[in-house]
């Protein structure tokens, strides 16, 4: 019982210390990653970008970002989470203000590739980091407690956005420039930050009592030995048949998260007519409403120790929201279904985590959790585009996001195949 209570304390102080920093690291990360959505209100005309060219622009950070993946983490892996993740934000950070000075399409897509090249293991590196800090039994909560900067980024991140392009003309800069110059910066000054303030492993943490650090300890050897070595090395994880299955099924979820991210102020705008600060006030109720989703089902997923279901149900309304907001055209029930769709969507991260790190240990946990990041997050480059190219051809957002609609509950499916170990 002594050792049950040690065990209790040190994950509750884990949590209480490590999540609001990695919090606000993953806010800054997901705003500079598609920030590009609301400087796309002025941006696209200034550049003469067309939908598709600033879909292809938008997308192409997933390219680098997937080429560079499992070579950053297991550099991670080796060198340590505190110095890798600073060197990532500060040099994202730096692509990211760099942005301001685009002058092209072609600029553009430099950028945009350079951006995800800078960027590329942060979130697998976070990941993996939180499998040396929590228990499995805590992990969706965990995870779903960091993943909601993905939705604080929206809620916090449109309104901010929406003001920041009122710069407009401001000491010679357009309102975009203002957005990418500003939101940029923290993520350079954080960097530093990181390289005092993030404990690396149980073992180093000064704030634990010896009896916390023993029982958090024991506690993650004795997960670990129990899951055998069979993707504990980076062959293993990589030649592993249940690591691919849930890359297939982690590849859904970009494909609706960036859909969303990237053509949301363009579709509020349209469904609106607001101005552009309106349109960030807006954009921020769909988040609103997934961090609410995201955070309750993680809890109920820890609470029950059921995975796949929540994740295969979460798909099936996310998908269905989806595919219900391309037959309306008016404010209030687009924005309505939107957030239904993001509720479903933002539900499935914390379980779907949570089995994903239950497969791969040691080693081959930073190249495992890295390849179903890398392969899902091809998603983010397929989602945003094919709206760009259904917005060119047809005129309208609708048939997109039927596809999105469809796309997302394939993965539900998808994940009742991967089995419980």
């Amino acid at each position: 019982m002594p050792q049950t209570a040690d065990l209790a304390s040190a994950v509750s102080k884990a949590r209480r210390r490590l999540i609001p920093f990695l919090f606000l690291l993953y806010i800054v990360a997901y705003l500079d990653r598609v920030n590009v959505g609301f400087a796309a209100l002025q941006m696209n005309e200034a550049l003469g970008l067309s939908a598709q060219t600033y879909a292809l622009g938008a997308g192409i950070f997933f390219v680098s970002y997937v080429a560079f993946e499992i070579p950053s983490n297991v550099v991670l892996a080796r060198v340590g989470a505190r110095l890798w993740i600073a060197r990532i934000m500060i040099t994202w950070g730096i692509v990211s203000a760099a942005m301001m000075f685009v002058r092209g399409a072609t600029g553009f897509f430099v950028m945009r590739f350079l951006l995800g090249a800078a960027e590329a293991g942060f979130f697998p590196g976070i990941i993996f980091y939180l499998t040396r800090w929590f228990p499995e039994r805590e992990r969706a909560r965990t995870v779903a407690a960091f993943m909601t900067a993905v939705l604080a980024a929206g809620i916090v991140g449109g309104p901010v956005s929406g003001a920041l392009l009122t710069l407009h003309g401001a000491y010679g800069l357009a309102g975009w420039q203002w957005l990418f110059l500003l939101e940029g910066l923290p993520a350079v000054v954080l960097g530093v930050v990181v390289l005092g303030a993030l404990t690396e492993r149980p073992e180093d943490a000064a704030w634990l009592s010896t009896r916390e650090r023993t029982a958090l300890v024991r506690c993650l050897a004795v997960e670990s030995s129990a899951h055998g070595d069979q993707t504990r090395t980076l062959a293993a994880a990589l030649g592993n048949g249940r690591v691919w299955l849930l890359a297939l099924v982690y590849f859904t979820l970009p494909v609706a998260l960036y859909a969303m991210s990237f053509w949301l102020p363009q579709i509020l705008k349209i469904a609106s007519g607001g101005s552009d600060f309106e349109v960030g006030v807006l954009s921020a109720i769909p988040y609103l409403c997934g961090a609410i989703g995201m955070v309750a089902t993680g809890r109920h997923s820890d609470r029950t120790g059921e995975r796949r279901w929540h994740v295969a149900i979460a798909a099936a309304v996310g998908g269905a929201a989806f595919a219900a907001s391309a037959f309306v055209s008016t404010l209030a029930p687009s924005l309505v279904l939107l957030s239904l769709a993001m509720l479903g969507l933002a539900s499935m991260f914390g379980p779907f985590w949570t089995l994903a790190t239950g497969v791969v240990r040691g080693v081959g946990a930073a190249a495992g959790i890295a390849l179903i990041n890398s392969v899902g997050n091809i998603g983010g480059f397929v989602g945003p585009y094919l709206l760009g190219y259904v917005r060119d051809t047809t005129g309208s957002f609708a048939a997109g996001l039927i596809s999105v609609g469809i796309i997302l509950p394939l993965g539900g499916a998808l994940v009742l195949l991967a089995r419980d170990e």
